[in-house]
């Protein structure tokens, strides 16, 4: 059976709903497009704080913006020119990570960057048999973890303590369902909080399901989720906005009518449907609005920017989160939209389309990245 990652990666390569009415009182977020520099698709997006922002790609392209997003400079990775950056995770405007997948077993590798792109060191190669991983995240920034396709029953996932080397922790995971996988759609099917807590969305089974661990990766514990799940569907895309509170989305990449969100307040526990979002497709990426939090450890907030403006305003919008989808057969359009209650209440964002990954530093700086190196700058 063909790995549902892995179809993603080759369909990519190759090129109705209920909802509350948007009435003139409600305020929409500002959108303004930027210019990338690059053609190239943009699949995930990392924003360090408000000004600092790292976004990868396909032809082994990333790019970094310093000032915002007035300007973003666009570069390729030397030896990478043949792979896809489906992760990117910024820690400042010097350091960054990339995690790249391709068509053979050794493609997925994890690059780091100590001086603005200048070099890139290989971190990590992989040797696992059809293993195919689709996301990384971090706590802090040498602390993270890497997540894979299952392999034999098996998710043989990467963590590092050290910000340098990378060892396996798949004898700490729950065994997996047939066929379990996640989907490098935007590079968040992996989400950390605070400093020991993550969670990782699943599908390509019979039950989509989120794994979680309390302790950094050391023990995990596997729940199921209402979303729907097939062998080219599941739960596709997670954020926690603490501990406790939480959101998934997902659809079937071979329909266009099943996309669905569901929300938790046990930590991942257990999960309650949202409405049902206003999108075709599947919904490849959702983020809190509410963004960075000082405190979290694996941002670099040394400007001091992160929630400095408006604090009232961003506790307001504790609970909002923005969605983009994408439509089968070749993920080249797809809409977008938010809600202001976690999925209670929905609006669209019309004519944002064709984006892959979304994410916010704060309420005021969120940047949605996709196809055709399009960017497209957020602000609530």
């Amino acid at each position: 059976m063909l790995n549902r990652s892995l179809l993603v990666f080759l369909i990519t390569t190759f090129a109705t709903v209920s909802f509350a009415e948007e009435p003139s009182k409600v305020h929409q977020p500002k959108l303004a497009p930027e210019m990338s520099g690059t053609t190239q698709k943009l699949i995930a997006v990392s924003p360090v704080n408000s000004r600092v922002v790292w976004a990868s790609g396909t032809g082994g392209t990333y790019v970094v913006t310093t000032d915002g997003g007035a300007t973003w400079k666009a570069a390729v990775v030397p030896g990478a020119e043949n792979l896809q950056f489906r992760d990117v995770q910024g820690v400042s405007d010097k350091v960054a990570y990339l995690m790249s997948i391709g068509n053979n077993t050794t493609d997925f590798r994890i690059y780091k960057t100590v001086d603005g792109g200048a070099t890139w060191t290989i971190e990590f190669t992989n040797q696992t048999a059809n293993a195919f991983y689709d996301c990384f995240a971090f706590w802090t920034p040498t602390r993270g973890i890497a997540h894979s396709d299952s392999v034999n029953g098996v998710f043989p996932d990467l963590r590092t303590r050290n910000g340098m080397t990378w060892q396996s922790i798949s004898a700490n995971m729950p065994p997996a369902l047939p066929g379990e996988s996640s989907f490098a759609a935007s590079g968040t099917c992996v989400t950390t909080e605070g400093m020991e807590n993550a969670w990782i969305a699943t599908g390509g089974s019979t039950i989509a399901r989120i794994l979680a661990t309390r302790d950094g990766g050391d023990t995990w514990n596997a729940y199921d989720t209402p979303l729907v799940s097939s062998p080219s569907g599941g739960a596709i895309s997670v954020a926690f906005r603490d501990s406790l509170n939480g959101i998934v989305g997902g659809g079937d990449l071979a329909s266009n009518t099943a996309a669905d969100a569901a929300t938790s307040n046990d930590g991942g526990r257990t999960w309650t449907l949202t409405n049902k979002p206003p999108v075709a497709g599947s919904i490849f990426c959702l983020a809190y609005v509410r963004g960075l939090r000082k405190g979290d450890g694996h941002r670099d907030d040394e400007h001091g920017d992160i929630e400095a403006e408006n604090e009232g305003h961003a506790h307001d919008l504790d609970r909002t989160v923005v969605i983009t989808a994408e439509t089968a057969p070749n993920f080249s359009s797809g809409s977008a939209a938010w809600t202001p209650d976690e999925g209670h209440t929905w609006f669209t964002l019309p004519q944002v389309s064709g984006y892959w990954a979304v994410a916010f530093a704060n309420p005021k700086a969120g940047w949605f990245v996709g196809n055709n190196g399009q960017i497209l700058k957020i602000s609530f």
